[in-house]
C-alpha cells in the first residue's frame, strides 16, 4: 500500500483511496476500541465514528504517523463513550438479551472473539483475564497499554495519537504495567510459570 498516495489522493476529494486507507486500518481501530470499550457494539460505533471524523478532517492532517492520526480519533471516540456511561450507567449486573430479555451466560468480557480450538482452552482464559484486568485500568493508562503492549505502535507515535508527551506516555505506560501485573498476580494459575511470582514460580 503506498500509504502516501492513498493519503494525497483522499485529500483531493477520492472516496476510493480513502476507503483502502480505512481498510487498511479498521481492524487496527476496532481492537483498540474493543480493548478499551469492552463490548463489541460500541466498539464499532467509535470505530465508526473515527473514521467518519476522519474523513471530515482528513485536510487537517499535518503529515508524520497517519495510523497515529486515526488511533488518535479512535481514542477520543472511545474517551467521549465512556464519559456518556459515567453519566448514565447502564451496566446490569446479569447482561441480558435485549431481544428476549434472557440471562447471557457469559459477559461479554469472557468471550472469545477468535476462533479456537477446545484445547486452547486455557488460552481464551488468560485473554480473559487479561482483558479484565485491562477494564480496570483508568481509561487514561489503558490506552497507552493498548496502543503500546498490544498494537505494538512505538513512543511516538503513541505520544501523536494521545495528544501528549513522550514522558508523560512512558511514565502512564510504566504504571500500567504495575497495575497489570498487580492484577494479574490473582490469576496466578493461567499464567505461564515464568510469568508467576514468588514460591509458585520457584516450583515450577
Amino acid at each position: 500500500m503506498d500509504e502516501a498516495a492513498l493519503i494525497r489522493d483522499a485529500l483531493q476529494g477520492n472516496l476510493d483511496a480513502f476507503n483502502r486507507l480505512v481498510l487498511a486500518y479498521q481492524q487496527m481501530a476496532f481492537n483498540l476500541a474493543y480493548r478499551m470499550l469492552n463490548d463489541d457494539a460500541a466498539a464499532e460505533d467509535a470505530t465508526q465514528t473515527a473514521f467518519i471524523s476522519a474523513y471530515r478532517n482528513l485536510k487537517q492532517y499535518r503529515g508524520g504517523s497517519f495510523r497515529a492520526w486515526v488511533m488518535r480519533m479512535v481514542t477520543n471516540a472511545c474517551y467521549d463513550e465512556l464519559r456518556r456511561r459515567q453519566r448514565r450507567p447502564t451496566v446490569a449486573l446479569e447482561p441480558i438479551h435485549q431481544e428476549d430479555d434472557e440471562e447471557i451466560e457469559s459477559p461479554a468480557w469472557l468471550a472469545d472473539h477468535n476462533p479456537r480450538p477446545d484445547e486452547e482452552m486455557e488460552t481464551r482464559e488468560l485473554e480473559a483475564a487479561i482483558q479484565h484486568c485491562i477494564q480496570d485500568l483508568p481509561e487514561e493508562f489503558r490506552a497507552v497499554v493498548i496502543l503500546v503492549d498490544i498494537q505494538g505502535m512505538d513512543y511516538q507515535e503513541v505520544s501523536q495519537a494521545i495528544g501528549k508527551p513522550l514522558g508523560t506516555i512512558k511514565s502512564r505506560l510504566a504504571r500500567a504495567r504495575l497495575r497489570l501485573r498487580d492484577c494479574l498476580s490473582g490469576f496466578a494459575e493461567l499464567l505461564p510459570s515464568k510469568f508467576r511470582l514468588g514460591k509458585e514460580a520457584e516450583l515450577q
